[in-house]
């Protein structure tokens, strides 16, 4: 019967990959410093995160841009789906 108090429960906290992932999605893009805020990381550690883990591991492809403020900012390129 714990597997229906289980359920019952809460649903997990967001991972970073998560919180980093649905900030990607947002159509203006996410800067280092934002993403270094959401999740406690160096900038290198989110450039790293990046290249390793969104582009290689879970196949996304990240735009980088930089906008007329000056700042680069990141975001996952929407990939269109034939039908």
């Amino acid at each position: 019967m714990t597997d229906k108090k289980a359920k019952d429960e809460a649903p997990a906290a967001a991972t970073k990959t998560d919180i980093v992932l649905k900030k990607l999605k947002s159509a203006k893009g996410v800067t280092i410093h934002t993403l270094m805020d959401a999740t406690g990381w160096q900038a290198h550690s989110v450039r790293g995160f990046l290249s390793g883990t969104v582009k290689k591991k879970l196949g996304h492809e990240v735009l980088s841009e930089t906008g007329k403020d000056g700042q680069r900012r990141y975001r996952l390129v929407e990939t269109k789906t034939a039908g």
